[in-house]
């Protein structure tokens, strides 16, 4: 049992301001692993408080980019000393497979901190243009104090899309973990004070929806960077909207997989295991429809159910384990609601339905749907869980339809024998990550969602830039 008694607020410890706590309740057991305070509004204003003042009086704005990156590269090393340990963790707070929390978990994250280490190293703050009465500089200034709000389920992957280029960038950061998962953050936050970052640079402060309301709301936040549900990111884009505040919005997903005609089944799905049902299927990327060529429609159907059907479920400690719990009773609960309206809506579970595959646990079973259409409520809402539709199509541009046909737009992939051809299928689609033959979020490129998956990029030099500001200098002569 991991307790924690204190929040991290200006470079240090502190009491809470409430006597609240958060139960963080391990999905396989159902007991308790750990347990944080409960952070109130009065603790955001502490933390919002300690960010402002590290950003308009203390010196990490007023450092180089490239001196900040070189303090980041320094918490990378500390990261990956502690990668274990922070996999471990994830898994026993959040019901991850082991082997995923040691393959993505941990190591992305790290990925990022050495990402924007290296490119802040050499990133151009200021250039030079030619201007009506003399030269224009234009200059690339931190955006200020980043309220950042992540989930539960990839949670340091999360936070550090959003913390290391707004480290970089040379803003401070309030980050406000899910209560299903703070204890992570309690491990950055240890990681953060032996890093030498200045003290109020970095704060995290655990708590529920009303206070995370609170924080967004803050009139001290320049910024909101939300990983989260779109109705949540719908009501943040309100209040941003409301106060003229900058956001980055990364939403749902309900992503479609292409199989074309000319794919390899049998080698397709080793990467599609991973592309739709990583994390046990929570990934707001997770490619939940599979689309198959009418023609060979059943043959899909019978290999992704054996796909499926082969993976180990159970504890998420064991790395022979391939699916794992979900977070939570309410997600289970949910999951299983999903499955029961595919059934009412005449899809067939070819593999899973409705039978628990543990007593204990919050496990549901993982089920593919077959007979199914993209109307139906299973191919258009994201389930957030290891439920996996296959759709049949007519042709490649009823394919190309069926994908686009649908409010979200993060992600999704093609799969087939002709690399070229499945780039002209990539560019047809309307999703902001996209994959031929595989499934990856890479450091270097935007990531990021088109329609209601979202509103701005992350990644790559572009989420660099959503934590600056431009300046225009004009000088005469």
């Amino acid at each position: 049992m991991r307790q924690h008694d204190t929040l991290f607020i200006g470079g240090d410890w502190v009491a809470p301001s409430g006597t609240g706590t958060i139960d963080v309740v391990s999905p396989h057991t159902e007991e308790p692993v750990g347990r944080v305070p409960d952070g109130t509004p009065a603790d955001m204003d502490r933390a919002v408080a300690a960010a402002r003042q590290a950003f308009d009086h203390g010196p990490w704005p007023r450092m180089t980019m490239a001196e900040r990156a070189a303090v980041v590269g320094g918490l990378a090393e500390i990261y990956e000393a502690r990668q274990p340990e922070m996999a471990g963790l994830i898994t026993e707070e959040m019901g991850s497979p082991i082997t995923f929390s040691q393959m993505a978990q941990a190591p992305q994250p790290l990925g990022m901190l050495r990402y924007y280490a290296e490119l802040g190293r050499t990133f151009a703050v200021e250039e030079e243009r030619p201007g009506t009465f003399g030269p224009v500089t234009v200059r690339r200034e931190p955006v200020g104090v980043v309220a950042a709000v992540v989930p539960w389920n990839v949670p340091q992957f999360v936070i550090m899309i959003k913390l290391a280029p707004a480290l970089v960038a040379g803003c401070t950061v309030v980050v406000k973990p899910a209560p299903e998962t703070p204890l992570d953050a309690y491990l950055l936050a240890e990681m953060v004070k032996e890093s030498g970052i200045p003290d109020g640079v970095v704060n995290i402060v655990a708590a529920g929806r009303e206070t995370g309301e609170h924080l967004v709301s803050h009139p001290g936040v320049d910024k909101v960077a939300f990983t989260g549900s779109t109705a949540a990111g719908r009501r943040i884009a309100a209040i941003c909207g409301e106060r003229l505040k900058r956001c980055t919005l990364e939403l749902g997903g309900k992503s479609a997989a292409i199989i074309l005609d000319d794919c390899d089944l049998p080698s397709a799905m080793g990467f599609l295991s991973i592309a739709a049902l990583m994390n046990n299927g929570q990934a707001c990327v997770a490619q939940s429809r599979i689309l198959a060529p009418r023609g060979r429609y059943d043959e899909v159907v019978d290999a992704v159910a054996s796909m499926v059907g082969g993976m180990p479920v159970g504890d998420p400690a064991d790395p022979a384990t391939g699916i794992g719990p979900l977070v939570a009773r309410r997600q289970q609960e949910r999951v299983e609601g999903y499955i029961r309206i595919g059934i009412a809506e005449g899809a067939k579970p070819v593999v899973g339905g409705l039978e628990r595959p543990h007593d204990r646990g919050w496990y549901v079973a993982p089920t593919v749907f077959a007979g199914a259409t993209n109307e139906m409520r299973i191919a258009r809402e994201e389930i957030f869980g290891p439920v996996l539709t296959v759709i049949p199509y007519e042709d490649e541009a009823d394919a190309v339809r069926i994908a686009n046909d649908n409010d979200y737009g993060l992600a999704g992939t093609v799969w087939t024998s002709d690399t070229e051809h499945g780039m002209d299928i990539a560019r047809r689609v309307h999703a902001g990550t996209y994959g031929v033959n595989l499934f990856m979020i890479e450091p270097s490129s935007p990531f990021g969602g088109f329609k209601n998956s979202g509103i701005g990029r992350e990644l790559g030099p572009e989420g660099l830039s959503a934590y600056l500001e431009y300046k225009s200098i004009a000088r005469l002569g």
